[in-house]
């Protein structure tokens, strides 16, 4: 059957769709690795990988094979009964987490669903007050979108569940002053990512776990976006690069990269939080199918069999050194795979994802001035290289 639409399928998506994302520019109809085809044919080496979700890029073999076999085998059984990869997963992610055989894991199906498990599960130490930080992104249901400063996505949908206090992102005062006996938890991100790669100090998060322990509150990491080897390590919260110390926190949410591509979500407690949600304080059918959790373990297998731990710091440094020689690129942060570009004001970046496309490259812009770097892991040597000797070109394109 073909399902290509035809030539003006913008309309058809105008006359289909909600108009919740606009029309997008493109219609892309196949991949493979770190290369996309739209449906006229033209090719883009993609440097956005679905937003940090398309870890081993498009149709990976070893993915593909994983979700066939599972599917020919078992595709859904709702959470009445077990299935093999859902249990193994568990177990795998509580090992890379490394904080202790109490850890506990809850499946479902976005990284919005992980969070909204974990906001349940801090109302369930008899306290109601969280304290987030500002430009910080948990998602957009009504809980997610209650921990997310943006005032913007927040006031069309107010009153949400409240006691909600946001301090600035890094500033370890701030969060002292708001932080008390009953705050139930802090959440953060190692790196905000819809922000543009905001990265804090060194010893941000360990500050974190010292004013939560100081004052019973469980420290909660949203590893969303930044998690399964993004930075360079199996968890942002892990690597050098970004913390100065080892941090051990009460919570931690997965979603994006975990799965390669298809609807999965994580919500990992350790310790004393893993005993927090009980029969019959939360649920889904969907979460932790064998399908979805089958392609999550292919995806750490193949990280851990192919390197791309390693590559992705390889990778990222030779970025980072690259991007840094056009003086129009004022700072890069982020790690591994994960990279927030700063731009100059001569740069109007409302131009620079289209001129991306002119020259060949998928790239994606969450907010003036910012350009953000989240290609898949397999993204290859020679692409990097192609999108370096590219990039003044499309900045010179969308030169004010």
């Amino acid at each position: 059957m073909n399902q290509t639409p035809p030539t003006g399928w913008s309309e058809d998506y105008r006359a289909g769709l909600m108009n919740t994302y606009g029309v997008p520019k493109l219609l892309l109809t196949r991949g493979r690795g770190a290369h996309v085809w739209d449906v006229e044919g033209n090719e883009y080496v993609d440097m956005l990988a679905g937003i940090a979700v398309n870890s081993l890029g498009h149709a990976h073999p070893a993915l593909v094979a994983a979700v066939t076999d599972q599917l020919a085998t078992l595709g859904h059984v709702s959470n009445l009964f077990a299935s093999q990869p859902q249990v193994v997963l568990a177990q795998r992610l509580v090992d890379l987490l490394g904080a202790g055989p109490q850890s506990r894991v809850f499946f479902s199906n976005s990284g919005t669903e992980a969070n909204e498990a974990a906001f349940k599960l801090t109302r369930r130490t008899g306290r109601t007050k969280i304290v987030a930080c500002l430009e910080g992104f948990h998602g957009r249901t009504m809980g997610a979108l209650a921990l997310t400063a943006n005032e913007a996505y927040r006031t069309p949908f107010e009153p949400l569940p409240g006691d909600v206090t946001w301090v600035p992102f890094g500033d370890v005062e701030a969060l002292a002053d708001a932080v008390d006996d009953e705050t139930a938890a802090v959440v953060v991100e190692p790196l905000q990512g819809e922000a543009g790669v905001n990265q804090p100090p060194a010893r941000y998060l360990a500050a974190v776990r010292e004013i939560t322990s100081r004052h019973g509150a469980l420290m909660w990491l949203d590893e969303i976006q930044t998690g399964v080897g993004r930075t360079g390590t199996w968890f942002a919260h892990q690597n050098p690069r970004l913390v100065d110390g080892t941090v051990v926190p009460d919570v931690v949410t997965l979603a994006k990269g975990l799965a390669g591509g298809l609807p999965i979500g994580a919500t990992i407690a350790t310790g004393a939080a893993a005993e927090l949600l009980v029969p019959g304080n939360h649920g889904t059918t969907f979460g932790g199918n064998p399908v979805s959790t089958a392609a999550a373990l292919a995806v750490l297998d193949v990280i851990e069999r192919d390197g791309l731990l390693a590559h992705a710091v390889a990778l990222g440094a030779l970025l980072r050194d690259g991007l840094l020689a056009d003086p129009r690129v004022v700072e890069v942060r982020g790690a591994g795979l994960m990279l927030g570009l700063s731009l100059a004001d001569s740069v109007d970046t409302s131009r620079v994802v289209e001129a991306g496309h002119r020259h060949g490259f998928i790239l994606n812009v969450p907010r003036p001035g910012r350009v953000r770097l989240v290609p898949p892991l397999v993204l290859t040597h020679e692409d990097a290289e192609k999108f370096l000797a590219t990039f003044p070109a499309i900045l010179d394109e969308a030169g004010a």
